[in-house]
């Protein structure tokens, strides 16, 4: 599939680079030839330089034989343009859209088709709804969901002394009262598929797969304190720092908000009149306790430097809020982060390119059965949804009498609407819908691959 990338910024830089792993046919455009040569260095990608929505750049850049155009340069308007002005060039072609400015919502939707959309994605929205999914239960880390809704895989950290902590994966229904799978354990860096004689430690972050339904049951059962998010103090009142507030306010949730600039407070007073906008400096310890951080229930890092966010969320990690969330560019740093008591991590950039790239894998499987991807335990794993077509193998065998690879399992299974976690006397029909877990270096395109023969 031939991909065309308009714009080398944060988003398109990391669409590019995961797209060239998976040996897609990529050509960067950018209107600098610095930025381009450090690509084509990096991911050995065509490039074109000049400025994107141009018909003579995407001319040259091959758009009239493309599959797929993303733009995703820093400016609205271009990547707009470039959409509008590339479908016009050629009338298959797919095209998406990075859109930041919130007063183009309405235009986005009403006039898709005459602009030339397939899809439009929006980093500061992405994160702003994940943001408040983590709310909704604060004993979470992260959370991905599958087969439309009704199952997720969750991420938990085992603490020394927990309910979990010293657990054998075989007696885990017993422990966690509602049926539930560990997909992947996060030891020490290093991610690996359990097996049922594993024993969760102290430090391991665990990936737990459960129906949607069974998770307040689930926290429950595990003695896990996971207070209602009453009063969130935000950190930031840039573009996200403004979504997250708005959602929050929606769901009838008190808003403080501390921004160091003037201008953008006032801003933000006049949109957000319910919520409380302070001006001063978030990083300001003094500040902090004078404006109640101690006793909010969440605290929320969204200042453009990493290393602010992460200073201020170890402070509320130290005073022992019960939620804390924490803005991160840089994701290389992630493990680093994490161990340093930043809470739930977010990275706008991550999840917008993961959007991306998950549209990217359904036209390359838009004739298989790969239906959902999202990449789990700081990339280390795959969480990949398939519809079970004629061809799949082992239909109607059980589980246990089906050899699968050492790093993949399966991990939930829908048949008719009714989603389970399987055992080894299940087993997957056609039309169902599954859901495997890979880790590794593993290709897997169909259901077919994670099989052992």
């Amino acid at each position: 599939m031939k991909i065309i990338v308009a714009g080398d910024g944060k988003v398109g830089n990391a669409v590019t680079g995961r797209l060239a792993k998976e040996g897609s046919d990529l050509t960067v455009i950018d209107s600098k030839q610095s930025v381009l040569q450090e690509i084509q260095e990096r991911d050995d990608v065509m490039v074109v330089e000049g400025n994107a929505a141009s018909m003579p750049v995407l001319r040259a850049a091959g758009v009239e034989d493309a599959d797929l155009l993303i733009a995703a340069t820093s400016a609205d308007e271009i990547n707009l343009l470039c959409c509008l002005t590339a479908r016009s060039m050629n009338p298959d072609l797919h095209t998406i859209a990075r859109v930041r400015n919130p007063d183009y919502a309405e235009q986005e939707f009403a006039m898709r088709r005459q602009l030339g959309l397939s899809m439009s994605v929006n980093p500061e929205m992405d994160a702003a709804r994940e943001i408040c999914r983590l709310l909704q239960y604060p004993a979470f880390i992260k959370r991905d969901t599958f087969a439309r809704g009704k199952v997720e895989i969750v991420e938990l950290k085992v603490f020394a002394g927990a309910r979990l902590d010293g657990v054998a994966l075989k007696n885990l229904d017993e422990v966690c009262g509602v049926k539930v799978l560990i997909c992947v354990i996060l030891r020490r860096g290093r991610a690996v598929i359990p097996m049922g004689d594993d024993v969760l430690q102290a430090g391991d972050r665990i990936f737990v797969t459960a129906k949607s339904e069974t998770l307040a049951q689930l926290i429950k059962n595990l003695g896990i304190q996971d207070h209602r998010v009453r009063r969130a103090m935000i950190v930031g009142g840039g573009r996200l720092g403004y979504q997250v507030a708005r959602h929050l306010l929606e769901s009838g949730i008190r808003v403080k908000v501390i921004e160091k600039e003037e201008e953008a407070c006032r801003q933000l007073a006049a949109r957000l009149p319910k919520a409380t906008v302070i001006h001063g400096e978030g990083s300001s310890q003094q500040l902090l306790d004078s404006e109640g951080l101690a006793s909010s229930d969440a605290l929320i890092t969204l200042t453009g430097i990493d290393e602010e966010n992460l200073v201020i969320s170890m402070y509320a990690t130290r005073l022992g809020l019960p939620k804390v969330i924490t803005r991160v560019e840089r994701m290389e740093n992630y493990d680093m982060f994490s161990d340093m008591g930043a809470g739930s991590i977010i990275s706008p950039k991550d999840l917008c390119s993961s959007e991306i790239v998950r549209y990217a894998r359904a036209m390359q499987n838009k004739t298989g059965s790969m239906r959902a991807l999202h990449r789990i335990a700081d990339n280390q794993a795959e969480a990949l949804e398939f519809l079970v077509t004629p061809d799949v193998r082992y239909q109607g065998v059980p589980l246990k009498d089906v050899p699968i690879r050492k790093n993949a399992l399966i991990a939930c299974i829908t048949n008719e609407g009714h989603t389970f976690i399987p055992s080894g006397d299940n087993y997957f029909e056609l039309d169902n819908r599954v859901v495997a877990v890979v880790t590794g270096d593993m290709a897997v395109r169909d259901l077919n691959d994670i099989f052992a023969d």
